[in-house]
């Protein structure tokens, strides 16, 4: 699958978010804090796509959560 860049500036990509999101990582806040997307040197544009790319951490957490660990 190719890389999906959500924010240029930090080179953040879709699977970044993922990722955090199998973390924990499922607020606004938390997204903004974990890739400093509102450092010096971000432009900003991915803010106005915040609100989906929480969706898109917390669909991964949902994921995982799903599918349990069997013994």
């Amino acid at each position: 699958m190719p890389l999906m860049y959500v924010c240029l500036c930090k080179g953040l990509t879709e699977s970044d978010v993922r990722a955090a999101g199998r973390q924990g990582f499922l607020t606004t806040r938390q997204i903004v804090a974990e890739f400093g997307l509102r450092d010096n040197g971000c432009c900003g544009r991915c803010a106005k796509n915040i609100h989906e790319l929480v969706s898109l951490a917390k669909s991964q957490m949902e994921t995982t959560c799903q599918n349990p660990v069997r013994s």
